[in-house]
């Protein structure tokens, strides 16, 4: 039973973050959602008692995730296959999870500033733009680091990149202009 109750969250947390990201956050109603899925209402009560109860829960599963991303990362050598190798999971974690969060944040500026969650998402994205930058290093090679880290996020979201090319392309050059970056003297 414990595992249908997870599968029925998980389902409710991504259609919830499609329709968010969608129609918007503010304009979206839990009643919306279980229309959506199928459900009833009390159904959906049953495991979220408000837009925002899943939000929260959606965007700490992902922030753990960035979390624990920034905290290995942190115990890497410096060198430059290790910060590659950084790269590469920040992206497989872009495809794998963090992709609807960060394009509902884009959308949803405003419900991520009100909500607590948000602030810790904020200060993640800084630990995690900041994953391969080093203080002994010059601001140049600081600013690099960090626009690298935000070519492999840009390159994960297809209104972000704002080109025609399909997702696979797009995640490679995105890949390429990052390393690129980590490369330069």
């Amino acid at each position: 039973m414990a595992g249908r109750r997870t599968d029925t969250r998980e389902r409710i947390q991504r259609v919830a973050l499609e329709l968010f990201t969608e129609r918007g956050y503010d304009r979206t109603t839990l009643n919306e959602v279980a229309e959506r899925l199928e459900i009833t209402r009390p159904a959906l009560y049953y495991h979220f008692r408000t837009k925002e109860d899943i939000l929260t829960s959606v965007m700490e599963g992902l922030l753990d995730s960035m979390d624990e991303l920034v905290d290995w990362a942190a115990r890497q050598p410096r060198t430059h296959e290790a910060r590659v190798e950084i790269l590469h999971r920040i992206s497989a974690l872009l495809e794998d999870q963090w992709r609807p969060l960060f394009a509902f944040a884009q959308v949803n500026q405003g419900a991520m500033r009100d909500i607590p969650a948000g602030e810790r998402m904020q200060q993640s994205m800084f630990k995690l733009l900041s994953v391969l930058s080093t203080p002994e290093a010059g601001a140049k090679q600081q600013f690099e680091a960090r626009l690298a880290v935000f070519a492999v996020i840009i390159g994960s979201i297809p209104f972000l990149f704002g080109m025609d090319v399909p997702e696979s392309e797009r995640s490679a050059v995105a890949m390429e202009v990052a390393t690129d970056l980590l490369s330069r003297p």
